[in-house]
């Protein structure tokens, strides 16, 4: 059975995607092969954009701390620059 698309990693799903992308701009598919493959093609870029959110999200931040020693902070979900700020 074929993985389902929100289980797929970020590398087969980009390459499913660039399959698609090629045989779309072939221009051989009918308009029926050409719909469905332009829908799997929405879900394998969705795919990606949602593997892309999750790496940047556990994308760790070297700081300095008050001691002056390095130390790592976990990014975290929307925080925006006035809440890193705060704190620190």
């Amino acid at each position: 059975m074929a993985q389902e698309p929100k289980d797929m990693e970020f590398e087969p799903a980009l390459k499913r995607l660039e399959t698609i992308v090629e045989n779309l701009e072939r221009g051989e598919l009918s308009l029926d092969e050409a719909l469905k493959a332009y829908e799997e093609g929405v879900r394998m870029a969705d795919v990606c954009s949602k593997r892309l959110t999750e790496a940047e999200k556990r994308i760790e931040v070297l700081m300095k701390s008050t001691g002056g020693k390095p130390k790592i902070v976990a990014f975290e979900e929307g925080e925006d620059d006035a809440q890193k700020k705060r704190r620190k």
